[in-house]
């Protein structure tokens, strides 16, 4: 039978979520756990890719099991696990219900500070820059802008295999915190490898002055790389929402 497993990772630690031949990976991990606890020989695939570094409040992963009711183990698989990755929900699913496909809608926010923070160093990007520097208004217009096109060759990583650049975007825009902290909060349909990483990047880069938005609109507008891209570092980066249709059978939250 075919379950989903709503998890959290600390991604600090792992060189992202897919299993790499020479470095430790969030899927390796989880793999491990539910085949020694299980007693079989488990696979599992999850809801997107995230990059090394990158965290996330609610990863979906589907796994084939012949266990009835694999939840009862979520305890001892926690105890297994690493201490940067847990297991908070398993549930049956379709047989056809699939984890990556079947998903709608993802969302992500990426934690930007001006505040030299050693508590907050994994989990956001500490700009090295006063607040002063940062136009707060461009930040808002570069999000706007997002919102306005629905393919984004500018923001994909160049060594991508997607098999479509389109994307439907429901949500970008920037939350001021406080005066040191900002959060930019991205929803879409879909997402290309580095997308969110090189939207902020630019936004940072505008709003300092270092690029044009009018760069980023001819970009967009035309299909074309931005001259001066830059990814913001990975740490800052959750991936913080996945949604099924109903027939998929996950509760409702």
């Amino acid at each position: 039978m075919r379950y989903f497993a709503r998890i959290q990772y600390h991604g600090g630690q792992y060189a992202g979520w897919q299993r790499q031949p020479n470095a430790n990976s969030v899927q390796e991990e989880l793999e491990k756990a539910l085949s020694t606890i299980l007693q079989e020989e488990i696979g599992i695939m999850g809801c997107g890719r995230t990059d090394a570094g990158v965290h996330a409040k609610k990863f979906y992963f589907h796994f084939d099991t012949v266990h009835q009711n694999p939840s009862i183990h979520i305890k001892r698989l926690n105890g297994f696990l690493p201490k940067d990755i847990s297991i908070h929900e398993i549930h049956h699913v379709p047989d056809q219900a699939h984890v990556r496909f079947d998903a709608y809608r993802r969302a992500y926010q990426y934690h930007l500070s001006f505040v030299k923070d050693p508590f907050a160093a994994e989990t956001t990007w500490q700009v090295p820059a006063n607040g002063s520097d940062i136009d707060i208004d461009k930040l808002h217009q570069v999000a706007a802008l997002i919102r306005e096109y629905d393919t984004f060759f500018p923001f994909c990583k160049s060594n991508h295999d997607a098999h479509t650049l389109l994307c439907t975007i429901y949500d970008s825009r920037w939350e001021i915190v406080d005066e040191g902290h900002l959060i930019y909060h991205i929803s879409a349909n879909r997402f290309l490898r580095g997308m969110v990483r090189l939207i902020v990047g630019s936004c940072i880069r505008v709003a300092t002055g270092k690029l044009d938005i009018e760069n980023i609109r001819a970009a967009l507008e035309h299909q074309h790389r931005i001259d001066n891209a830059y990814s913001a570092p990975a740490q800052g980066l959750f991936l913080t929402e996945v949604e099924y249709p109903l027939s998929v059978g996950l509760p409702l939250t």
